[in-house]
C-alpha cells in the first residue's frame, strides 16, 4: 500500500515512517496541512495516518473536509487527545480508527492492516488461492502446504493484487502503490518483481496485458 503520514513530531514520524516501510509499504511523510492537500492531490493513497494537532490546522478540520468532498480513503486518527468525546468526535468526522499516543508500532501495523482488509471487501486476513494458503495479517503464505519466504516489496506486491482481485494494475499504479516520492525506480522494477513472484508462487499466479498491465489470475 501507499500510505499518507500526516505527523509533525519528528521522532514520532521517523518511527511510524521505518514500521510502514519495514511493513513493506510506501509512505509520503509530510508535517503540515497544506502539505498533505499537495502530497493527495500528486497521488493516489490506499490510506492516511492523521495527527490531529498540527502547525497549521486541526487535522479533525482536513478529515472532514475530505469526507465533504467525497474522498473514502481510509483514515485512522493518531493522536495524544485521549478523551472519550475526542476519540467520539474523530470517528464520526470520518476516520476509520483512533489510535492513542503512545502506542505500539506493532499494533498500529496491525491496525493497517485490518481497516485496509475491510476496505478490499474481505476482513478475512485468510486467504485461499488455488495452492497458496495467504495469512495477510501474519505475512506468511504457504504453496501446497509448504512456506514461501517473501521480500517486503513482494509482499507488497501480492497485497496491492489481492487487494483487487481480477483488475488490470498498469506498471505506473503497482509502482504507485510500492515506492513513495523520493524513491529512484529502474524502469524494470516491477518486471523484476512480478517474476520473482511468479517463481516463489507459480508462474500462472500473475497474468500479463502486454502494454497494459497485470492482473491476478483467477485460480
Amino acid at each position: 500500500m501507499r500510505i499518507l503520514l500526516i505527523e509533525d513530531d519528528s521522532v514520532l514520524g521517523a518511527a511510524v515512517r521505518d514500521q510502514i516501510v519495514g511493513d513493506g509499504h510506501s509512505v509520503d511523510w509530510v508535517m503540515r496541512i497544506d502539505a498533505a492537500g499537495d502530497a493527495m492531490a500528486s497521488a493516489a493513497y490506499d490510506l492516511i495516518l492523521l495527527d490531529l494537532m498540527l502547525p497549521d490546522g486541526r487535522g479533525i478540520v482536513f478529515l472532514r473536509a475530505l469526507r465533504a468532498a467525497g474522498d473514502v480513503t481510509p483514515v485512522i486518527i493518531l493522536t495524544a487527545l485521549d478523551q472519550v468525546l475526542d476519540r467520539i468526535e474523530g470517528l464520526t468526522a470520518g476516520a476509520d480508527d483512533y489510535l492513542v499516543k503512545p502506542f505500539d508500532l506493532d499494533e498500529l501495523s496491525a491496525r493497517i492492516g485490518s481497516v485496509a482488509r475491510r476496505y478490499s471487501g474481505n476482513p478475512n486476513p485468510i486467504i485461499r488461492h488455488g495452492s497458496l494458503d495467504i495469512d495477510i495479517a501474519r505475512r506468511n503464505v504457504r504453496r501446497d502446504g509448504k512456506p514461501v519466504q517473501l521480500t517486503a516489496r513482494e509482499w507488497a506486491l501480492l497485497e496491492a493484487f489481492l487487494a483487487r482481485p481480477g483488475q488490470l494494475l498498469s506498471k505506473a499504479q503497482l509502482e504507485e502503490k510500492l515506492y513513495d516520492f523520493d524513491a529512484e525506480v529502474e524502469s524494470n522494477t516491477i518486471e523484476v518483481h512480478v517474476s520473482r513472484l511468479r517463481k516463489k508462487l507459480g508462474a500462472d499466479l500473475i497474468e500479463t496485458e502486454r502494454g497494459l498491465g497485470y492482473r491476478l489470475a483467477q485460480p
